[in-house]
């Protein structure tokens, strides 16, 4: 009875994993606490994308910034963000800073204006590697 129990606690419990997969399309994720975080690579359109869910919703905003803390800290902004429901977007043909942000920090504080939110970058360094050899493997 206490394993059951346990096992649901578990199953329950926010997942803090980054994963990664190869298919359909290089994909980068991790959720947590409600707020989540999908980076892709397309080949077909050669674009990168990052989605971020805000459960408190993304209020409308000029601009939309990532900061990131650690060993490496940087701020990227941009005026070229959508929000659709619950998650804004941000794409583009580049996103090496994205990636050695996630990469190389303790914590990723997605933010505007008025709504902010922060995600850790623990266990992420791996699944960031096989997704920059995802977007950098030739298309067959």
């Amino acid at each position: 009875m206490i394993r059951a129990a346990a096992a649901l606690v578990w199953l329950a419990a926010p997942a803090h994993a980054w994963d990664f997969s190869p298919t359909p399309i290089c994909t980068l994720s991790h959720i947590e606490g409600g707020a989540g975080v999908t980076v892709t690579y397309d080949h077909a359109a050669s674009l990168y994308a990052i989605a971020i869910s805000n459960p408190e919703g993304w209020p409308s905003a000029p601009a939309f910034s990532i900061r990131f803390d650690g060993a490496q800290p940087n701020t990227i902004s941009t005026t070229r963000h959508a929000v659709r429901g619950k998650t804004l977007t941000v794409t583009d043909a580049g996103f090496g800073n994205v990636l050695d942000g996630l990469e190389f920090n303790a914590t990723a504080t997605a933010f505007t204006q008025t709504a902010a939110v922060t995600l850790s970058l623990d266990s992420a360094a791996g699944p960031v590697q096989d997704f920059r050899a995802c977007a950098k493997a030739p298309v067959a």
